[in-house]
């Protein structure tokens, strides 16, 4: 079974290594045809002043964006998602790339929150989501996440609906959300 060494400068966060060790795990079972219980990671680590490259020493390297943004991706999304369902959206926009863009049925593109909330009221009251999964995947400079599950909420006339199914792809690009696609059967659930 596969085994991974890599080693580090001291100074990492503990979260931050079980975070490498999943995913080179998750990166060797997308390639090899592996249990992941037989693959093993192993973090090796030395000291600052240990270590040279070029005949100077070196610092680590600070952490991938999504971790100063606090957060893996998966967890980005579901942070985005109950601000917006709380109408929290300082929180929401916290979490957005500066060119974020939405695209919702119907081919309707927004890049701004207070839009969709305009759109949004005249389509129903209020609208929530039991998720039923994430899945994530590493994509070079981004870093796609797809959630899926159902809606329920209220019509404008305060007729409520459930059951509807939904599908969120989102693209996050330094630990910040660039983009987000929306797939629903509201529209069948309204007729």
């Amino acid at each position: 079974m596969p085994v991974i060494q890599v080693s580090l400068i001291r100074g990492y966060s503990g979260e931050l290594k079980q975070r490498l060790c999943k995913q080179l795990t998750d990166a060797v079972r997308h390639s090899i045809a592996a249990d992941p219980d037989g693959i093993t990671v192993l973090l090796h680590e030395v000291e600052p002043d240990a270590y040279m490259r070029g005949g100077r020493p070196r610092t680590p390297g600070g952490a991938s964006d999504d971790e100063a943004v606090g957060e893996a991706p998966a967890d980005v999304v579901r942070s985005f998602l109950e601000a917006m369902e709380a109408r929290d959206m300082p929180r929401a926009e916290r979490l957005l790339d500066e060119d974020f863009t939405m695209t919702f049925p119907g081919g309707v593109e927004m890049t701004r929150l207070e839009e969709l909330v305009v759109w949004a009221g005249e389509r129903y009251r209020f609208v929530r989501k039991r998720i039923d999964a994430f899945d994530t995947c590493d994509e070079g400079d981004y870093v796609t996440v797809v959630c899926h599950g159902e809606l329920h909420g209220e019509w404008p006339d305060g007729t409520p609906f459930a059951g509807v199914r939904f599908i969120d792809r989102f693209e996050l690009r330094h630990g910040r959300l660039l983009r987000q696609q929306v797939w629903n059967d509201l529209a069948l659930a309204r007729s």
